[in-house]
């Protein structure tokens, strides 16, 4: 089938780790921390980096985010083996930037719907989560109910005419048990209804879904290990139903503790002094930050500069601590201050 075409070549027995950011603003601390983290393992195992820029959502990613992205990565250390930047004929944006995947996602979608599996929800945005960007485990919501499971045709017409649009959803058996054993937090058991039921794969405006879109890209370009935050483990057991419909074996997966400010809140958008070129701008080190995220971790013993590539030789995610890791109150003063 197309939509099975390697985009990237296979390296059998190797690794091959991905960064996967969504171009909708800036690096964040905690970004930062997981790009990281993706990258030591890829890097330690020998293995292979592919960037790829998760712009699915034309209304919110911005190409100047991208540019800025890429050049936050380089600051820290990091490199890349394929994607935007990496030279040598290996960053061919038609396939690191999702907004030019459309066949591929469309290939997919009809795969799965010649199987039965899709059905229309016509569930407007009010009633309903947006479905556009990835999900988080404290926002997963109530499961969906199933209202449109088993609409009829004559029903599905009558809202149709009513000027209802339809986005399209995967039928899942939400009592099914998805077992997975996670890099940090061990063997794991959730259902799908445990983590919002039948999901969406398309929105009502064509736009594919994140669910949909980052398992096609990590089966065509190879992605041996999935490492992110565990506020996405939500998106596991949907990823490994999925992985199970299209026969592939699923990748490894890592859900890291998250970098919160001091008083304990996930970094978003609001924590605009937290971004790594605020950061940069009020004149801290790379070797600072990353000093700081591994003595925070428990990755290291004391806080000390530390470069990204320093971190290969002895890296492992049993010395990751389960704790979130808090920043002070100040973290431009104080990682100035460990500068003096």
């Amino acid at each position: 089938m197309i939509f099975w075409a390697e985009d990237i070549p296979a390296a059998p027995g190797r690794a091959r780790g991905r960064l996967a950011p969504s171009p909708t603003g800036f690096l964040h601390l905690g970004n930062a921390w997981a790009f990281w983290m993706a990258w030591l393992d890829a890097r330690s195992r020998g293995g292979e980096c592919v960037l790829r820029f998760e712009d699915i959502d034309p209304a919110r990613a911005r190409p100047e985010y991208a540019e800025a992205v890429a050049r936050d990565l380089a600051w820290l250390g990091l490199d890349w083996d394929y994607g935007p930047g990496a030279g040598n004929g290996k960053e061919n944006p038609d396939i690191f930037l999702q907004s030019r995947r459309a066949a591929r996602y469309r290939d997919a979608l009809n795969f799965l719907r010649a199987r039965g599996l899709v059905y229309p929800c016509y569930c407007t945005r009010k009633e309903l989560r947006d479905i556009a960007g990835a999900p988080h485990v404290d926002d997963a919501g109530a499961p969906y109910p199933g209202t449109c499971r088993r609409l009829t045709d004559a029903e599905k017409k009558r809202l149709e005419a009513a000027g209802r649009s339809h986005s399209l959803r995967l039928l899942c058996p939400e009592k099914t048990p998805w077992r997975f054993t996670d890099a940090l937090m061990g063997d794991r058991e959730m259902t799908l209804e445990q983590c919002g039921g039948d999901f969406a794969l398309r929105r009502s405006d064509g736009v594919f879904a994140y669910q949909l879109a980052v398992v096609v890209d990590d089966i065509t370009m190879g992605v041996t290990t999935v490492v992110r935050g565990k506020d996405i483990q939500v998106s596991t057991p949907r990823q490994l139903y999925l992985y199970s419909l299209f026969g592939v074996t699923p990748p490894r997966y890592a859900h890291l503790p998250l970098v919160t400010d001091e008083t304990g809140a996930r970094l978003a958008k609001r924590h605009a002094s937290l971004t790594l070129a605020s950061l940069r701008d009020a004149g801290v080190w790379p070797e600072t930050i990353l000093g700081w995220l591994a003595a925070a971790s428990g990755m290291r013993k004391e806080f000390a500069p530390l470069r990204a590539r320093e971190a290969i030789k002895d890296f492992s995610f049993a010395a990751v601590g389960a704790e979130n890791l808090r920043l002070p109150p100040d973290p431009a003063a104080f990682f100035l201050a460990a500068q003096r």
